[in-house]
């Protein structure tokens, strides 16, 4: 089949296109209403169709003989561990878990909370919690506390399950006291937190609502999968907002499954049997989609990696990954590879590891740099590809489909849209542009199947968010274009979300946190660019009167403060003061305009700007920090 021909029908008529999509996958009962809308504007796909998501991944694969086949490859570097686990095996131990949660009080509908490392019980959890019924919300170990609670608050879980300790090359991150801290900031409070004891860290338990992971496993007895409607939620993932406040994206079991198992295939060019690894972390979108569910429902081998490109040894690490269990593709975030770039310029250590296994490499999450993409193809000798999705997506909306003929990869894009969905760009007062004109990215609906239709408890701020700016199209927050022959271009983000090495964090949130500082009058955070990373944040800062310190004392009792509140992803660590900021004659910051320079972006100054002989100012500012970086 080809790309152009699944894409022209997919348009033309989405309900057709995915009925027979849908056909591929293993009921309990086959839908016969693929999409209807709501009068809202949202869709609804498969309403009466019966699956689950678990069985899908797990019983259906080993039906359909895989259950010798490795389902499961964990390798952990920073812990010296190296395990194997079959269809069979994996199915046991998920059903057993899951059998776990049921004697818990955990049933269909409950939340459940997953703050775990990458190891394989976080995946065995997320299975487990699907193969009954239960929602689950995998909230990244790297989160601080507060984050944490307000998921805590959000999500309202039955329980939650956590581990000792995470690591951080050779630092032990203790997950426990966390956990402690975040029920004692929050208001909702779960029956019982499971602990996974690891060698690394020794955790507390708190008699009566803690329990020991292992201890309550071994008397646990499996249960089999629990039939669930299309439209169940599987899972809660939240994801940065704008005021400050996580959204939480809701994923619905059938959606999800019929959109994974059209992109493993004809997306990524994978078959039952393939060895796929997804460089992620199951705190995020990535880990669910590309990690757990959609390779095992697709019946391939997935890689469960705890480690880093870099230091764990060295920047041979993935390479070393793919040679021992054969990997055929992979996918990552640029960060990972400018890492690895910035240790092996030359490219020796990936000639020193035979990589005849791998056909392509995808990277995604952030901009790919030309620079890191020309590299990367040279050093590697292998087809690499630029793609972009969201989590509110939870699956690509442009990429090159591999496993379609006439699909076409163009460096410097995300490349054209996939089949489902119809990309366009908008000017302010909604209006379509042309090829290679700039405005914002939509989406026109219906949105295909696997995409959220709604906010966990809160479908009116979803409707806001993304549908509202431009009726009859899903609003992306990125700005860019298409060219003549549709490949598509993004810029950047048009809201205060930044991308740093691929973790979406709000800008607003943490200029809430500077302008708590006693000592600020106010503030501006912007995202800038950063040669690994991607971007970082900035704070520029406008003392109040009288305060009388120092730039250096003020960046760390800052960046202490954001570490406590968000979390040392983040990685914020520069503060610059300034003596105003250029302001709107109405008073609104020009963030935009602080961006550019920042960059080295040239830029016109705004009629509304209230003082032009600020920007002047502030371009010294920021050309002091290019020539301290």
């Amino acid at each position: 089949m080809t790309y152009q021909h699944s894409y022209t029908q997919s348009i033309a008529d989405p309900a057709a296109f995915w009925k027979t999509q849908s056909d591929a996958l293993a009921w309990y009962q086959k839908p016969t209403q693929t999409l209807q809308q709501n009068p809202d504007g949202t869709h609804r796909w498969f309403e009466d169709g019966r699956l689950n998501t678990c069985y899908l991944a797990l019983d259906h694969q080993i039906e359909q003989g895989r259950g010798d086949q490795l389902a499961l490859i964990y390798d952990s570097p920073v812990t010296a561990t190296q395990q194997t686990y079959t269809y069979n095996q994996l199915r046991d131990e998920v059903a057993r878990l899951a059998g776990l949660l049921r004697s818990l009080g955990v049933g269909k509908g409950d939340g459940v909370i997953i703050y775990m490392p990458m190891v394989p019980q976080a995946a065995m959890a997320m299975l487990a919690c699907a193969r009954i019924g239960a929602v689950h919300s995998v909230v990244f170990g790297g989160f601080a506390a507060n984050e944490l609670a307000l998921r805590i608050d959000d999500a309202r879980p039955a329980l939650i399950l956590t581990a000792s300790c995470g690591l951080e090359f050779d630092r032990v991150i203790h997950y426990k006291p966390l956990v402690d801290r975040a029920l004692q900031l929050a208001r909702h409070q779960p029956r019982h937190v499971l602990v996974l004891q690891r060698p690394q860290a020794h955790a507390e338990l708190l008699p009566q609502r803690d329990l020991d992971w292992q201890q309550a496993l071994a008397t646990a007895q499996p249960v089999a999968p629990v039939e669930l409607a299309a439209g169940d939620p599987l899972y809660i993932m939240y994801t940065s907002g704008t005021t400050g406040k996580p959204k939480g994206i809701v994923r619905e079991n059938g959606g999800n499954a019929v959109a994974l198992c059209y992109a493993m295939r004809h997306i990524y060019g994978m078959q039952a049997g393939d060895v796929w690894w997804g460089i992620s972390d199951v705190g995020w979108v990535v880990g669910h989609s590309l990690i757990v569910y959609g390779p095992l429902m697709s019946g391939c081998t997935t890689v469960f990696y705890e480690g880093k490109p870099i230091r764990t040894p060295d920047a041979s690490a993935y390479w070393r990954v793919v040679q021992q269990y054969q990997v055929n593709a992979l996918f990552c975030a640029p960060t990972a590879m400018r890492a690895i770039r910035k240790e092996d310029p030359e490219g020796e250590l990936i000639r020193g590891h035979n990589l005849s296994c791998l056909r392509q490499l995808f990277l995604a999450g952030e901009k790919l740099d030309s620079s890191t993409h020309e590299w990367l193809e040279r050093v590697s000798g292998k087809p690499v590809h630029d793609h972009w999705w969201q989590t509110e997506t939870g699956w690509p909306v442009t990429a090159p489909c591999v496993g379609l003929e006439g699909s076409a990869a163009r460096p410097g894009s995300s490349n054209r849209a996939v089949p489902g969905y119809h990309v366009q760009v908008l000017d302010d007062d909604g209006k379509v542009l042309g090829p290679n004109q700039q405005g914002a990215i939509v989406i026109a609906l219906p949105l295909p199947p696997g995409c959220s239709q709604t906010l966990w408890g809160d479908h009116d701020r979803y409707l806001e968010a993304y549908l509202h700016t431009h009726p009859g199209y899903y609003h992306t927050g990125d700005g860019g274009y298409l060219d003549d022959e549709g490949f598509v271009y993004i810029m950047g983000r048009t809201d205060d979300v930044i991308n740093v090495s691929g973790h979406r964090l709000s800008t607003g949130e943490m200029e809430d946190l500077v302008a708590r500082h006693p000592a600020v009058a106010e503030c501006a955070v912007i995202g800038v660019h950063d040669d690994i990373k991607g971007q970082v944040p900035l704070a520029l800062v406008v003392l109040k009167d009288g305060q009388g310190i120092g730039e250096a004392q003020l960046q760390s009792e800052l960046a202490a403060s954001v570490r406590e509140h968000i979390g040392a992803l983040a990685c914020f660590n520069q503060v610059r003061l300034v003596k105003r900021l250029p302001k709107t004659r109405s008073g609104k910051i020009l963030r935009a305009v602080l961006r550019k320079i920042a960059d080295g972006q040239p830029y016109i100054p705004p009629s509304t700007l209230d003082d032009p002989a600020v920007l002047g100012e502030i371009e010294g500012v920021l050309a002091n920090l290019a020539r301290a970086g």
